[in-house]
C-alpha cells in the first residue's frame, strides 16, 4: 500500500512541476483569475481523493494524535504561494506560522544549504564552528545598530522557540539564586504564550495547554498587560528572578502591549533586581517593520533577555537567547547546552537571515506592505461592522477581531477553499503573519479573497 500511493504521489509531483514551471520562471506573477473565484470554490480533498488516501492510509496511523488538521497535503511553494497534493494552488498569509519570512524556496537560503551541506552540517558544541561566530556576532551587532536591547552581549543558539524560552528561564533562574536562594518565581501574563514544553508551558497560562499536564513548575503568577498593578501586587525582590513578556502577543489574540506599560514595567523589574525577558519568537525580526517589536522603545524599557525563533530560520528549525553581560555574569559552564543547537547549516542561513531582514530598506518595505494590508482589512472591517471589531497588531503581525457571532475558524475553511491560507489566534482573532517579502500585488488579491470569504460565511 507504501508504494502504490507512493507512486501516486510522486506522478501527481512530476504534474506539478511542469504545470507550474512557467509560473515559477516569471518569478509566480499572475492574473486576478489564477486564484479560485467563490464559483470555483473547492472543500477540502474527500477521502476518495489522492490526498485523501494518503492521510487515511500513510499518514494518520503513524502519527500521534496532537494536530486537528483539513485534507491537505502541501507539496511545494514559491515565494508567497503555495502547492497542494491535488495542485490546488493558494495565496499564502500565515507563511508555516510566521517562519518563512523571506519566502518559499527562496533561492539565496536554497543556495546556502545546498553549498554548506557539502562542508559541513553538524560538530556539536565541543568545538567552535564558524557559522555559528558570525551568527552570534551578526545578532548582537546588528541588535544594537537597529536600536534594539542595547547592551547585548551573549547569545545562545538552540533549535526552537520553546528552546530558547527554556534557557532564558533557566538563565534568569541562576542569576535570581546568584543573589538569593529563595528568588526564583516568575511572572508571566494572561494571554501569553511561551511554548510546549514544561518550562515554557508553566508561563503559558492557558488551562487548555496547561491543564493536561499539570502540576507544572511551581512559583508562577499571572499577571495583565493592561494593569501595571497587578505586576506590583507580584514582585518582589526577595522571590521574583524573571517577568517574561511578548511585546505583541501573537497566539494570545494579537495584543500589542502598550509601551508606556513596557516602561514601568522595566523600572519595576530594574527595581526589583528582576530578570525582564522579552519573548520576540513571532514579534521579532522584522516583523513589526522593525528589527525588533521593542527598536521603537527608549533604552529604559529595554529587555535583559530577547528570545527569537521562527523567522531566523526561514524554515530551517533554529532559536536564540539574547543577553546582556549582567546575565552572562551569573552563568557558569555546564549551565546549559545542546547537541544540535548553533550546527553550521542553521547557523549560516540565520546569517543570511538577519542580513536581510536588519536592512533598513528592506524593513521600510514591511512598513510599506503593512499600510496596504491595514488599509484593506480596514476597508472589510467597515464593510462588516456588525462581524468585525477592530483591526489589530503592527507591521506584518495582524489580526481581525470577530465578534463573538462570527467563528474565525470558519472564516479560515472558507478562505482555504476560495485558494487563501490565513490562521486564527486566540480570543477570536483571524491571525495574518504572510512573509515579510510578499508582493504586493499577492496582498491585493489575498485581501478581495478575505473579504469574499467573509462575506459568504457571513451569509450562511
Amino acid at each position: 500500500m507504501l508504494k502504490s500511493y507512493s507512486a501516486v504521489v510522486s506522478k501527481t509531483l512530476q504534474r506539478q512541476k511542469l504545470a507550474s514551471a512557467s509560473a515559477v520562471t516569471r518569478n509566480m506573477k499572475f492574473s486576478t483569475m489564477s486564484i479560485r473565484s467563490s464559483a470555483q470554490a473547492l472543500p477540502d480533498a474527500s477521502d476518495d481523493s489522492a490526498t485523501g488516501k494518503y492521510i487515511n492510509t500513510i499518514t494518520k496511523p503513524y502519527t500521534v494524535t496532537t494536530y486537528a488538521r483539513p485534507n491537505l497535503v502541501i507539496t511545494h511553494g514559491k515565494g508567497s504561494i503555495l502547492y497542494d497534493l491535488e495542485d490546488r494552488k493558494y495565496i499564502d498569509f500565515y507563511s508555516g506560522i510566521a517562519v518563512t519570512c523571506l519566502g518559499h524556496s527562496n533561492p539565496e537560503v536554497t543556495e546556502i544549504i545546498n553549498d554548506q551541506a557539502s562542508k559541513l552540517l553538524h560538530c556539536s558544541n565541543l568545538y567552535y564552528n564558524l557559522p555559528a561566530g558570525e551568527l552570534a556576532n551578526k545578532l548582537v551587532t546588528k541588535t544594537k545598530q537597529s536600536g534594539g536591547l542595547h547592551d547585548a552581549q551573549r547569545v545562545f543558539l538552540c533549535n526552537s522557540g520553546t528552546e530558547a524560552n527554556e534557557a532564558a528561564l533557566k538563565f534568569a533562574r541562576k542569576y535570581g539564586k546568584s543573589i538569593k536562594e529563595s528568588k526564583t518565581e516568575i511572572i508571566t501574563f494572561a494571554n501569553s504564550f511561551h511554548g510546549r514544553s514544561m518550562g515554557a508551558l508553566s508561563v503559558t497560562p492557558n488551562p487548555k495547554y496547561q491543564a493536561p499536564f499539570a502540576p507544572l513548575i511551581p512559583g508562577v503568577q499571572v499577571a495583565s498587560t493592561e494593569d501595571i498593578e497587578s505586576v506590583v501586587n507580584l514582585i518582589s525582590k526577595d522571590k521574583t528572578c524573571a517577568v517574561i513578556i511578548e511585546p505583541i502577543q501573537g497566539e494570545g489574540g494579537i495584543n500589542a502591549v502598550a509601551p508606556e506599560f513596557l516602561a514601568q514595567l522595566r523600572k519595576l523589574c530594574t527595581d526589583n533586581d528582576v530578570i525582564l525577558i522579552y519573548d520576540e519568537i513571532q514579534c521579532g525580526l522584522g516583523r513589526t517593520g522593525n528589527m525588533w517589536a521593542h527598536s521603537d522603545l527608549p533604552k529604559e524599557a529595554h529587555p535583559d533577555i530577547v528570545t527569537m525563533a521562527k523567522a531566523l530560520g526561514n524554515g530551517f528549525p533554529i532559536g536564540a537567547t539574547m543577553v546582556t553581560e549582567k546575565v552572562e555574569s551569573a552563568l557558569s559552564v555546564g549551565d546549559h547546552g545542546t547537541t544540535y543547537g548553533g550546527n553550521p547549516l542553521g547557523s549560516r542561513i540565520g546569517a543570511y537571515v538577519v542580513d536581510q531582514i536588519s536592512d533598513e530598506g528592506f524593513l521600510q518595505q514591511v512598513q510599506k506592505k503593512s499600510e496596504v494590508f491595514v488599509s484593506g482589512l480596514t476597508k472589510i472591517a467597515e464593510k462588516y461592522p456588525e462581524q468585525i471589531q477592530k483591526v489589530k497588531g503592527k507591521g506584518l503581525l495582524l489580526g481581525l477581531q470577530f465578534d463573538a457571532k462570527v467563528d474565525a475558524a470558519q472564516v479560515v475553511a472558507k478562505c482555504r477553499e476560495n485558494g487563501l491560507l490565513v490562521i486564527t489566534a486566540g480570543m477570536n482573532v483571524l491571525r495574518i503573519v504572510p512573509a515579510l517579502n510578499i508582493p504586493e500585488e499577492l496582498i491585493e488579491e489575498g485581501l478581495k479573497v478575505l473579504e469574499e470569504s467573509i462575506g459568504q460565511v457571513v451569509k450562511e
